[in-house]
């Protein structure tokens, strides 16, 4: 495992560095998405030991999407900075160190803190993701490298209910975090020998600007969240307006600059903006559904937490099978058309569950999440392989940021909407997020064809 030697931007690697590589990058992010996925199945246990209602459990999930998303983009220019590398280790040791802290926490306000530095040590890790996947393959096979990474992702979120149901059938809702332990030491050992380096900037950080970025997204985020609980709004809209001067602020200030903290320069690019949009609106229909789901099975189906997370893990599997062979098709076909067709399958997996009587089957059940986890597993590789392919050469960090970011918008965005859906609705919140699952997954699908009505074709990679 000799991969520790500076490799330029677009070589690539081979072989065994290639393989070890890969294992570490993929085991940093499976750490991230396995606890998000496990701990959503026992959010019902939560929520009943901790003493606090349904709507206030969301909370749980807020928390890290917030902490994530506000970090992002300064880490991501970090990153660039201090090596792809060192960013995904630190990342690495500060989720663990979340972790146990998360396993301990007995109140709500202190599972928010852990779980907020999980977001953090989250972040680190996801902001250089796919920058690091860009340097182990060479250009004509990112499709590959981007579909092995989504399948890493989806064999996370499969595992994820799984394993949840299978701690919370032997033991407490704790031991979800207390297994991280094991999984991110080996991530942390193996990625110390075994990422590859990369000269980095010399520039100073640009911390006047990681500020402005975080106070932004910040604001925005909480001034969501203030707004959608139904507390203090005038204080809500006050931080909703504040947040988007911000933006526009960064936005100018940062659209011009040569390696700019806040993406303005790659959000210019057509291919990448609609890619980016396209992927916050269809995360934003999937957690209506991830979220509402282990509600929505265990009241409204009358199936009990381990049976739940057996056909959650439906969806993932449906990913896990899709991600690498879209990946490759990527590499091939129009990215445009297969991200298209898949969120068209998404969308008639949501419709068929939302359809579905209470006294539906499990076989019926998981069929309708399989079909939905399938068609997000088509559709994620070859967008983000729009999005990585367009950034130029030296902005690999930036480009797998806009990814993270557009991931974690959608999820924040929809985690807020499923609350706000629980306050106003609670009698009838599981049905109405599968039918707005339902239909923003459509508003996606229908907004990604119009890239390919436009006649727009993959962009090559720069450099």
């Amino acid at each position: 495992m000799n991969s520790s030697a500076f490799v330029s931007a677009h070589d690539g690697l081979y072989g065994r560095m290639r393989l070890w590589a890969m294992t570490a990058i993929t085991l940093s992010i499976l750490l991230s998405i396995l606890d998000y996925s496990s701990a959503n199945i026992a959010l019902p246990v939560m929520a009943h030991d901790l003493g606090i209602s349904q709507a206030q459990s969301i909370w749980i999930v807020n928390a890290y999407q917030f902490a994530s998303l506000i970090t992002l983009l300064p880490f991501s220019s970090l990153g660039t900075r201090i090596g792809y590398a060192r960013m995904s280790l630190i990342g690495t040791a500060v989720f663990l160190l979340a972790s146990i802290l998360c396993a301990v926490a007995t109140s709500l306000s202190f599972m928010m803190f852990a779980r907020a530095l999980q977001g953090i040590g989250g972040a680190c890790i996801m902001s250089v993701n796919l920058a690091l996947v860009r340097l182990v393959y060479p250009a004509a096979e990112l499709g590959k490298g981007i579909g092995v990474n989504g399948l890493m992702i989806g064999l996370g979120v499969a595992m994820g209910p799984s394993l949840g149901a299978f701690i919370l059938a032997l033991a407490n809702w704790h031991w979800i975090f207390w297994i991280n332990i094991p999984l991110g030491g080996i991530a942390l050992m193996l990625g110390i020998s075994a990422l590859p380096k990369t000269q980095h900037h010399t520039q100073t950080f640009d911390f006047p600007h990681a500020v402005l970025t975080v106070a932004a997204l910040g604001f925005l985020v909480i001034g969501l969240n203030i707004c959608a609980h139904g507390q203090h709004v005038p204080l809500g809209s006050t931080l909703l307006c504040a947040g988007s001067g911000l933006i526009f602020l960064l936005w100018k200030r940062q659209s011009k600059a040569d390696s700019p903290l806040f993406p303005a320069d790659l959000l210019s690019l057509p291919a990448m903006r609609q890619a980016s949009a396209v992927a916050i609106i269809s995360f934003i229909a999937s957690n209506f559904f991830l979220i509402s789901i282990s509600f929505t099975l265990q009241d409204d189906f009358g199936r009990s937490s381990v049976v739940s997370g057996l056909l959650i893990t439906a969806w993932p599997i449906g990913v896990v099978l899709t991600s690498p062979v879209s990946g490759r098709m990527a590499d091939r076909f129009s990215s445009a058309f297969l991200a298209s067709l898949g969120l068209l399958v998404m969308t008639c997996g949501f419709a068929c569950l939302w359809t579905q009587p209470l006294t539906a089957g499990n076989l019926s059940i998981a069929s309708c999440i399989f079909l939905a986890g399938t068609g997000s597993g088509l559709f994620q590789p070859p967008n983000n392989r729009i999005i990585m392919s367009s950034a130029p050469k030296g902005r690999e960090g930036g480009a797998s940021g806009v990814v993270s970011l557009s991931r974690l918008s959608g999820q924040t965005l929809g985690a807020t909407a499923v609350a706000l859906v629980y306050r106003l609705y609670a009698d009838h919140a599981a049905q109405i997020c599968l039918g707005m699952a339902t239909a923003i997954a459509f508003l996606a699908a229908i907004a990604s064809f119009c890239r390919i009505q436009k006649k727009q074709n993959d962009p090559p990679i720069s450099g």
